[in-house]
């Protein structure tokens, strides 16, 4: 079985020859590469080739295509900047939109045409041509609903109008779920094999609150992308999501990408059977600033402790986006640890 292959056959629950591997690896590509990460963000050319140059080197089992966290922001009107050439995107964190009034303003969703969404579309078109046949392509819409929102509306001031003024909080969240599913849609037709969708700031709302404000927003997209593509579905919350997992689990997501804070063995436990779970390596110990030994105990923890629950849905995986100075040869060792689980040498896996 080729690697896409094992991806889609470990998504369905079905047995595999070895592990499946498929860190996040996003700004690690430009910077292993020499590519400053302002040209990795602006020339869809140049992450393209970052990717596949990464592909053909560590030999992922997927590789996952992504910037940084502004991408529909900025095309709903948000102003984004580069700080210096080793800086992706960022934005502003004042509010875009502070009242229900100012929405209007937002343009409705053209993928085609709105901010840097060509671009990216153009990147994962390249990557699908030239690797898309033998590995998985994961492709980030960016942002959920609720993420979207504190971006467009200001991450404090959107916490606080879930209790102010929900009217606004609603209707900002609308406009947030239309862009997000029709950008979604959008990679669905350059031939993404996955959609990943972040919702990291929805962690600190709580339980209540989370199923208020953020779960039917998540539910929402990810409907309409069952609905009219034929991607996989994943949804990503950074830190320790151990409150909501059963909540998350609700998304209507295929997958779970778990962070390093939740424990792997409980996730396993307490996750229905029909949820891969994607993760969890601490991205910054052992990945970061951990030796090859450290990160492949890791690994293998994380393997067996898949095995020893029964958790067939389980891609190994950094729980993060790699930082992107992660050494080498850290990566090299949790790719090459799925490999080790087979009983295949790990030199067969490496670029020769």
């Amino acid at each position: 079985m080729i690697a896409k292959q094992m991806i889609h056959a470990t998504l369905r629950g079905e047995s595999v020859p070895r592990p499946v591997c498929g860190p996040l690896a996003c700004h690690f590509c430009g910077r292993y590469y020499g590519v400053s990460l302002k040209d990795y963000t602006l020339n869809a050319d140049t992450l393209a080739d970052c990717v596949i140059r990464y592909h053909h080197e560590f030999r992922p089992d997927a590789v996952w295509i992504s910037d940084e966290t502004w991408i529909i922001a900025e095309a709903m009107g948000a102003a984004v900047r580069v700080l210096d050439d080793d800086q992706p995107m960022c934005g502003s964190p004042e509010p875009t939109y502070r009242g229900i009034e100012e929405l209007a303003k937002i343009p409705a969703p053209d993928p085609t045409s709105l901010g840097r969404q060509p671009l990216m579309c153009q990147a994962l078109r390249k990557v699908v041509r030239e690797i898309g046949d033998e590995t998985f392509v994961v492709d980030c819409i960016d942002q959920a609903p609720f993420s979207l929102a504190c971006a467009l509306g200001g991450i404090n001031e959107m916490m606080m109008e879930t209790v102010a003024d929900p009217d606004f909080a609603r209707a900002l969240l609308e406009k947030c779920t239309e862009h997000v599913a029709a950008y979604g849609q959008a990679l669905a037709a350059e031939g993404a094999d996955m959609l990943s969708t972040g919702d990291s700031p929805a962690v600190m709302l709580g339980p209540e609150t989370y199923r208020k404000y953020a779960l039917p927003y998540e539910q929402r997209v990810f409907e309409i992308l069952r609905d009219t593509t034929r991607c996989r579905l994943s949804l990503h919350i950074c830190g320790d999501s151990t409150g909501i997992l059963t909540d998350m689990a609700s998304s209507g997501a295929d997958v779970l990408e778990l962070d390093y804070g939740v424990d792997l063995g409980h996730a396993c436990d307490v996750l229905p059977e029909g949820i891969a779970i994607w993760g969890n390596i601490n991205a910054v110990s052992p990945l970061y600033n951990g030796s090859p030994m450290e990160v492949r105990a890791a690994a293998g923890q994380a393997i067996e402790t898949a095995r020893r629950t029964g958790r067939k849905r389980f891609v190994l995986s950094s729980g993060c986006t790699l930082a992107p100075d992660t050494p080498g040869d850290n990566l090299h060792e949790l790719i090459d640890s799925a490999v080790a689980h087979s009983g295949v040498e790990t030199c067969q896996r490496r670029a020769t």
